[in-house]
């Protein structure tokens, strides 16, 4: 766990991971920096990284109130590897396995090309699989929104 220069604890870090990084896990990484804001170090790569994130996962963001349009795509680095939870979404081989690290495979449709009403539908998938992954972590990083 990292060691957040505020507080005594040590905070879990996170690191949602998927090929192209611009959709279900900046997507996943929005709400959990909403949910548990910097009591979790939230980060978010991918192997084979986008130009830009999907505007219309910006959109539907957007619509639950979470800004990702901060957010910029970017490439796995060696800092990733000392995450204490890897999340992979639709990697497969594409995205590495990090030894000693606890990984969750979420199955979730690629929200790349798709409409709005079926990007909401994923966006929703991930908040209840993003409360879930709160779920597991300390009591004190749970909030709600």
């Amino acid at each position: 766990m990292t060691t957040n220069a505020d507080e005594s604890s040590p905070r879990p870090s996170v690191l949602f991971m998927c090929v192209h990084n611009a959709g279900r896990s900046q997507m996943a990484a929005g709400f959990l920096r909403a949910l548990a804001g910097d009591r979790v170090e939230v980060r978010s790569a991918g192997s084979t990284p986008a130009d830009q994130i999907n505007p219309v996962a910006v959109q539907a963001m957007a619509e639950v109130g979470i800004d990702i349009t901060g957010q910029q795509p970017r490439v796995l680095t060696d800092q990733d590897a000392h995450s204490d939870i890897v999340v992979s979404m639709g990697c497969g081989d594409a995205c590495p396995f990090y030894p000693g690290t606890r990984h969750e495979t979420w199955e979730l449709d690629d929200p790349a090309g798709q409409n709005i009403d079926t990007v909401r539908r994923i966006r929703d998938e991930i908040k209840v699989k993003v409360e879930q992954l709160l779920g597991t972590l300390p009591a004190s990083t749970s909030s709600g929104i």
